[in-house]
């Protein structure tokens, strides 16, 4: 099975020591984002987990523990923007994140250490020129550590919409996509990186930027030295080229803050989730209750294909 820690909150920025209490324990417990009182038991070993995908804006909080990791197959992708505390307004400064990365890669490879410059907006203030400027100023810094940039561009959600009204955002248009596409590849062909789009519906291949899987099979089989049979990720947009994982976040979590952020509905149920975060217990948030249906999650090694129920 493939972990992805996590696309629903930061979990290597904020709650590293919940993560690697429930590694040291063996099992988790989710909650499902739809029914509140569905739980799945999520186990952890070794044997079962065949890679973990961290997702996060700022990994410093989890250098330092990277031997609990050793027994685990994994990388990191890593999101970088040119936007200030606004925008990303709990972000940590850029030149501390770049510094992290750099430490990061030096210790797991540029191969596992994956840049992420997303989402792309465009505000009043921010135009085509700023990310041709930022994107290269970026690029020049990382192009030693990684090999790999995945961009996407902003979906304007109702609840996105409303957090980012303030900054007078401007709906993307195809062209404003293809100019960026073509700028943003140049860029990064000339720094040695590969990009490629996340979740993207318009076709890049002819600047050069492929469709990404950012939990991505061929990427794990040469982490892991094996092949893995893994299929598309059914839960996922039609458009996203992402493999089957476990989620192990929950929405309305993360602290960043973040203008764009679908994951996040308000301040105040984050704030809320916070102060019911317990790094000792198996779930993130709160705790188990008296209405709740615990169900094993079936878990699938890919690298043998054999299903086991734990």
């Amino acid at each position: 099975m493939i972990l992805s820690v996590s696309r629903r909150s930061d979990i290597p920025a904020f709650y590293t020591e919940w993560f690697f209490n429930r590694l040291k324990e063996g099992y988790l417990l989710v909650r499902n984002p739809i029914n509140y009182h569905q739980l799945s038991r999520v186990t952890l070993t070794p044997d079962v987990i065949d890679c973990i995908v961290f997702w996060t804006k700022n990994p410093s909080n989890i250098l330092d523990k990277l031997d609990l990791l050793k027994d685990y197959n994994y990388y990191f992708q890593i999101t970088i923007n040119p936007y200030d505390n606004q925008i990303e307004r709990n972000v940590a400064r850029k030149k501390h994140i770049i510094e992290s990365f750099k430490k990061l890669s030096n210790l797991i490879g540029k191969k596992r250490t994956i840049w992420r410059y997303d989402p792309i907006i465009l505000t009043d203030k921010i135009n085509i020129d700023y990310h041709r400027k930022y994107f290269a100023i970026l690029a020049a810094k990382l192009k030693t550590y990684t090999e790999r940039c995945i961009i996407s561009f902003v979906d304007m959600y109702k609840k996105t919409e409303r957090n980012m009204i303030s900054l007078n955002a401007v709906t993307l248009q195809e062209k404003d996509i293809l100019e960026l596409g073509k700028t943003l590849s140049l860029i990064a062909s000339s720094y040695g990186l590969k990009i490629e789009t996340c979740s993207e519906l318009v076709d890049l291949s002819y600047v050069g930027i492929g469709h990404a899987k950012c939990i991505d099979d061929k990427l794990i089989s040469d982490i892991i030295g094996e092949n893995i049979d893994v299929q598309k990720d059914k839960n996922q947009r039609d458009v996203c080229g992402c493999v089957e994982s476990i989620d192990i976040g929950a929405y309305n979590t993360c602290k960043h803050g973040c203008l764009y952020c679908y994951a996040n509905y308000s301040d105040p149920t984050v704030n809320n989730n916070i102060i019911k975060h317990d790094p000792n217990s198996p779930m993130l948030i709160g705790n188990i209750e008296s209405d709740d249906k615990i169900t094993d999650r079936k878990m699938l090694s890919y690298r043998n294909n054999q299903l086991t129920l734990l």
